[in-house]
């Protein structure tokens, strides 16, 4: 990774892995330190994220924060021929915040498919599950509900403060 970094790379990288700034010009007050504008820090996190340095910007809500109790990762065993297309629809459901195909791991585990689904209690998450199950129809053939009991320490890309690029340490 350090390869395809530069400085300024690397000074956006420790100014954000952390988390932008909860004010109303977040990517200002990450350029204003390093000297730059706004649009280059911009410019510079989409070309990281177009070269696969950062894989995604997005927000890492604290759900128990926001209301949601009942956080509970449903797994699902479904035909493997329809398990593309049919995650591709659960996981544009809006109480869905993540949805992915993962191997099954047989005989213990025959889940091929992994939503996260987000409720008030467990009545509401509930009835989400039932409606993931609609959806999945007959290609659906068991699904088991994995509840959360607390936030999980949520972090992304980390890179220590002194390292060598070339010559130049940063």
């Amino acid at each position: 990774m350090s390869a395809s970094l530069d400085v300024i790379d690397r000074q956006i990288i420790l100014a954000t892995q952390s988390g932008l700034p909860l004010v109303p010009e977040p990517y200002r007050a990450v350029a204003e330190p390093l000297g730059l504008s706004a649009e280059e820090v911009i410019q510079r996190l989409a070309r990281m994220q177009e070269t696969g340095v950062v894989r995604r910007i997005g927000i890492v809500p604290n759900h128990y924060a926001l209301g949601y109790q009942a956080n509970g990762m449903t797994v699902w065993d479904v035909v493997d021929t329809e398990v593309d297309a049919l995650g591709e629809q659960v996981g544009r459901l809006a109480f869905v915040s993540h949805c992915y195909r993962r191997p099954r791991r047989l005989p213990a585990w025959p889940y091929n498919l992994f939503a996260m689904v987000h409720g008030r209690d467990r009545d509401e998450a509930a009835d989400y599950v039932a409606e993931i199950a609609d959806l999945l129809g007959l290609a659906c053939r068991g699904r088991d509900i994995l509840y959360s009991r607390g936030i999980l320490k949520k972090t992304g890309l980390r890179i220590g403060r002194l390292a060598t690029i070339g010559e130049h340490h940063v």
